[in-house]
């Protein structure tokens, strides 16, 4: 069976089941979105929370060398799922907490785990409807993407052009396997984790520093030009193996 007749096949099967059931896991992860903005959890994903409550975080974790770790995974691994918009923030958390080695180590299981949970609701909701939806030339590059999806994953997961929540969704779109998402998911993150987490290892003095000052610490604070510069090159650097491909396949060469 060629892999436009498993995509059709998986296409016409998932037509036939009922939208509930198609829609239900996608329903559930905005639910909790919406339930968690509606219940003030937002309030907690900030620096401005990590700064006001550093020592009784930090005590929790020496009281509980085990279960703080594995906690701050679920709790992760969650809002990843729910696509809360923090990823970022909880990162810092991370490397602030337990140290850029534990806590990167945590954030990239964690994120891969919650990226491909609300990936598969996306998928089970929105598989097909592009086939369906569109064709001709789109069509084609759709086709690409899965052809190639884990290249195309490892450049937008190094390069945090889009925000972490589109790029777990979007592929839904594309019929991308599972392994092939997790796998480039987790690969592609690694950087930008361990690096977000060896900003937090070096938090508090920032903090302690703001607080002196009268003044709450932001993001934009601890991102500096050199990082982003690191970043970009890294995306440059994942992007050539699908630049020479497209060179190989273009009927001018």
């Amino acid at each position: 069976m060629t892999m436009m007749q498993t995509t059709e096949n998986g296409s016409l099967e998932n037509t036939r089941r009922s939208p509930l059931k198609r829609f239900l896991p996608l329903l559930i992860v905005l639910a909790g979105l919406a339930g968690g903005y509606a219940l003030g959890l937002h309030q907690y994903l900030s620096l401005e929370f990590l700064s006001e409550s550093r020592g009784v975080l930090r005590g929790f974790v020496a009281e509980n060398p085990f279960l703080a770790p594995l906690g701050f995974a679920v709790l992760y691994a969650m809002a990843v799922a729910f696509s809360f918009p923090a990823a970022s923030i909880l990162t810092l958390f991370a490397g602030f907490l337990f140290g850029w080695l534990l806590g990167g180590a945590l954030v990239a299981v964690a994120a891969t785990v919650g990226a491909s949970a609300v990936f598969l609701a996306a998928r089970g909701a929105l598989s097909g409807v592009l086939a369906e939806k569109i064709g001709g030339r789109v069509s084609r590059m759709a086709k690409g993407f899965e052809e190639d999806a884990f290249n195309y994953l490892l450049v937008l997961r190094l390069a945090p052009i889009f925000p972490f929540w589109v790029v777990n969704i979007a592929p839904a779109l594309f019929n991308v396997p599972l392994r092939t998402y997790a796998t480039a998911t987790f690969l592609g993150i690694l950087p930008g984790t361990f690096a977000y987490a060896y900003l937090g290892h070096g938090l508090d003095s920032v903090l302690v520093a703001a607080a002196e000052a009268g003044r709450a610490v932001t993001l934009g604070d601890l991102i500096t030009p050199q990082l982003t510069l690191a970043f970009a090159a890294l995306a440059l650097i994942a992007a050539i193996p699908v630049a020479v491909k497209k060179l190989r396949r273009s009927p001018d060469t």
